[in-house]
């Protein structure tokens, strides 16, 4: 039997550990010169002037509706095919998210619903890199402009990903990426957001740490070197400078990581390409490209996911769903009513969806391994009506 091979995993190496070491040697091991420095190296990564780092990807959503002022009574629009973390940061500000249903040749958001669904209570838009497909932002953005909406860009699964030659982290007001250790490059735990408003960089900041700040241009008053005000109710939601140290090591590496990401990817296509029970994830136009994150391939009937799943897992391929549309999780469905068949797009995605391992460091041999376990799940069913044609 082959060797447990998971969706996702870190890529950890010498460099790494040795940057780690340094930070805990250091005299900053919370809050440190270390933090504001992988800051910058992200924001310079993505083309953007500012980036405020955070405890997890969560919190960074959670703090960026707060830095659009989003609260009590208005409404987020974003996809139900994503992680629940998306439409819950709009619920911790006391805001209500709706749903918008996918585009089945992009996975992300149908952009054509999103102006349908703006009420005169919308206050912004979160779209979502769908496993690090680079959402059309155009669009979105002539419709953010028009309403006067702010635009939160979901980019957990799409540091590295381009977007028309640019980078993905400027075309939103802000966009968040996740340090998670199956994302591109990790802190353990991470987030950020980056963007480049002043305004919103202040208020982020503040709500990372309590809603405090020291910054003499800001204060009210001052008391004296010592002195600190809270102005608004933040959380602590800090990073801290060991993962930092990590993350600085790690994007030093993000290119090749990304590099690595796209041909494990395309030998995935060429594998699959003419199996007639799998279909492959759509590759952005000309000028774009994909981070991804993830290698979701869909099911064709009459194939059994719940079989096809279960079969790669007992040879010890790690593969996952992903995800379970937030609409159908029972909060939701109590606090709002919501029922299966209400986003049949992102529903029957679901339905068919399962993630490939796919991650740097995956090799050449358990790639192998995986797509001719695949394929010899159809060969045993060739008698089934649906793969003899194959």
């Amino acid at each position: 039997m082959h060797e447990f091979i998971p969706y996702g995993r870190q890529n950890i190496d010498e460099e790494d550990i040795k940057a780690v070491i340094e930070a805990l040697c250091s005299d900053w091991i919370t809050q440190g010169p270390r933090v504001e420095e992988f800051e910058a190296r992200v924001a310079e990564y993505c083309g953007a002037q500012y980036g405020v780092a955070f405890n997890s990807g969560t919190s960074a959503l959670h703090a960026a509706m707060f830095a659009a002022g989003i609260e009590s009574g208005d409404e987020v629009i974003t996809t139900p095919l994503t992680f629940v973390a998306t439409a819950n940061a709009a619920l911790y500000v006391g805001a209500r998210p709706v749903f918008v249903d996918i585009d089945k040749n992009t996975y992300c958001i149908n952009i054509e619903g999103v102006e349908e669904a703006i009420t005169p209570r919308t206050r912004a838009i979160v779209p979502v890199d769908y496993a690090g497909y680079p959402i059309e932002m155009k669009q979105i953005r002539e419709i953010a402009d028009k309403h006067n909406l702010v635009v939160i860009e979901d980019a957990a699964h799409a540091l590295g990903a381009a977007r028309e030659g640019a980078k993905v982290g400027t075309q939103a007001d802000m966009t968040m990426f996740s340090f998670h250790p199956v994302k591109h490059i990790t802190t353990g735990e991470g987030g950020m957001i980056v963007c480049n408003s002043l305004d919103y960089y202040r208020r982020l900041k503040l709500f990372r740490s309590h809603g405090i700040t020291k910054d003499s241009g800001y204060l009210e008053a001052n008391d004296g070197p010592w002195y600190y005000e809270m102005q608004e109710l933040g959380y602590n939601f800090r990073i801290t400078d060991i993962q930092c140290a990590l993350g600085i090591s790690q994007i030093n590496k993000l290119g090749k990581y990304i590099k690595e990401r796209n041909s494990l990817a395309n030998k995935y296509d060429q594998a699959f390409n003419n199996v007639s029970w799998l279909q492959t994830p759509p590759t952005p136009s000309s000028g774009s490209s994909h981070a991804y994150h993830l290698y979701p391939l869909l099911l064709a009937e009459p194939v059994n996911r719940t079989e096809f799943f279960t079969y790669l897992r007992q040879h010890n391929i790690g593969v996952q769903v992903h995800y379970i549309p937030v609409h159908l999780q029972p909060y939701y469905r109590r606090r709002f009513g919501y029922k299966p068949g209400d986003f049949p797009k992102a529903a029957n995605f679901y339905a068919s969806e399962i993630s490939l391992p796919l991650f740097p460091g995956l090799t050449q041999e358990q790639q192998e391994y995986v797509i001719k376990t695949v394929k010899n799940f159809g060969e045993g069913r060739r008698n089934v009506k649906g793969l003899a044609g194959e």
